[in-house]
């Protein structure tokens, strides 16, 4: 059995070590507060050295065999198999997450891993095109990126850190990775440990511990990088494509989202109801992917929120160590404090409270609002919380509008009986992702997963990914001497 907690150190050219910062931080599990363990912060410094040991580890790395990646690959998802019990704890205990959700952040975290075995051997390819000049052989080569600089977040820390860091290693690149240091353990230190396991020679992998207080820009303003993958909120999106683009830097970005879910006029109500509980409220609706906007056909609005109610109301909350418990904490105070503030405004704006849940530490109940504004704060907002908006459209036509009308563009749902419909409308939707008779919440390693307008740049998945992360190189060879001009 491993003891996950005592990986409270960064992960630097094969070495665990303390940070250097006379600062430390606490991860403690966002229901009860106990302490779950301490990490000394990296500095600048070491950070610095991460990207320095990552470039000379990649040279070496790049140079290796399909068989080699492919043999680390398997052994890093060997061992997360073997502690899966442990593993799955500490992502409960640090996210704050049910049993489910930690469930299947191991499961799909397992899956970007085997994805990425069937993509290893796209590097060091090489294609032949015709040539223009007579005796002039065209090949062109796919070559790994380099380094790439990671920075995931708290609410799928695993998976989505994963969703980077096996294509990265699989195409021949290296990786400088800085978790969300709510959650160090689950994002961080158990995949470093895992690839250590693996046999990952030393700098391919490094895992920084640290926080922006201490590091500042210094992930993204290291000249040793070529692409910067970043999960997070649009505004801090924004700032990392600034510093990338000044730098000429590659970035895959995704970000925030306000995602619909569109229940047209020949819905059925009840599955639609269902996919509506479960795509708001998986883990407390903090997700990039969560339904942010519930938006209903008025044919169907009153029977859809009374039965949607009913459902909330009914979910069992509190501690997440109960298989049963579906709402847990939210991962902080100050998200508590932003979703309160949110409830508060909502309010004050004139929405209707359906169902008004209560406080209990960390935990949040959920709440719903009906006569939502599409325009209001509410509606416009990510709430990343157990805070549902219905809003009523006249007309299906409208509701596509009302889908459209945000700055962000990731996923979105309709429920319709006609699936050919269904499907012309979702090409309207101005979304990277669109489900007919589904919830927004949908991943796999094999689909081009991003989005669209403030909602990020670039997709993953298989072979999508493979673009991202490497870089094609034209070799021609003249195997007739050329008649120049003069």
């Amino acid at each position: 059995m491993q003891n996950f907690e005592q990986l409270n150190k960064s992960f630097i050219n094969g070495e665990w070590v303390v940070g250097g910062s006379d600062r430390s931080y606490d991860i403690t599990n966002p229901y009860d507060g106990s302490l779950i363990t301490s990490i000394q912060l990296a500095t600048s410094k070491q950070v610095e050295e991460a990207f320095t040991v990552a470039k000379a580890a990649q040279k070496q790395w790049a140079k290796s065999t399909v068989d080699e990646r492919r043999d680390v690959l398997h052994k890093a998802a060997d061992y997360l198999k073997a502690n899966r019990e442990e593993i799955v704890s500490i992502i409960g205990r640090e996210t704050g997450g049910s049993v489910l959700k930690a469930n299947v952040e191991l499961h799909l975290t397992l899956e970007f891993l085997e994805e990425a075995l069937k993509y290893a051997d796209e590097v060091n390819q090489v294609r032949e095109v015709p040539g223009h000049v007579e005796g002039k052989l065209n090949h062109i080569h796919r070559v790994p990126l380099g380094v790439i600089a990671s920075i995931s977040p708290f609410n799928f820390p695993m998976n989505l850190s994963m969703r980077t860091i096996a294509p990265a290693i699989a195409l021949g690149n290296s990786v400088v990775h800085k978790p969300d240091i709510q959650v160090g353990l689950s994002g961080g230190a158990i995949l470093a440990k895992a690839f250590e396991e693996a046999g990952l020679p030393k700098g391919v992998l490094n895992v920084i511990q640290t926080d922006v207080e201490e590091i500042g820009d210094d992930m993204l303003t290291n000249p040793n990088y070529q692409l910067v993958s970043f999960t997070g909120s649009t505004a801090v999106g924004r700032h990392i494509g600034e510093i990338a683009g000044r730098n000429l830097k590659r970035v895959a970005l995704e970000l925030g989202g306000n995602s619909p879910l569109i229940v047209l006029s020949d819905a059925d109500v009840d599955r639609a109801v269902e996919a509506a509980i479960f795509g708001k409220f998986i883990h407390q609706g903090q997700i990039c992917m969560i339904i942010n906007r519930i938006i209903v056909h008025q044919d169907k609005h009153d029977e859809f929120v009374q039965k949607f109610v009913d459902k909330a109301a009914a979910l069992p909350y509190g501690d997440t160590s109960d298989p049963k418990t579906v709402i847990g904490p939210l991962v902080n105070a100050r998200q508590m404090e932003k979703a309160l503030n949110f409830i508060e405004k909502a309010k004050q704006e004139g929405a209707t409270l359906a169902l008004e849940g209560e406080r209990f530490g960390n935990v949040l109940t959920p709440f719903v609002f009906t006569n939502v504004d599409n325009s209001s704060q509410l509606a416009q907002s990510e709430l990343f919380a157990p805070i549902a908006t219905i809003i009523k459209a006249e007309s299906d036509e409208q509701a596509i509008e009302f889908a459209n009308e945000t700055e962000h563009g990731l996923s979105s749902a309709i429920f319709t009986s006609d699936l050919e419909r269904g499907e012309e409308l979702a090409l309207q939707v101005e979304a990277g992702m669109t489900h007919i008779n589904d919830q927004t919440v949908n991943d796999a390693p094999h689909i081009p997963f991003g989005g669209n307008k403030a909602s990020g740049l670039g997709r993953f998945g298989n072979p999508w990914v493979v673009e991202e992360f490497t870089t094609t190189k034209w070799v021609s060879v003249q195997t007739k001497y050329r008649q120049f001009a003069f």
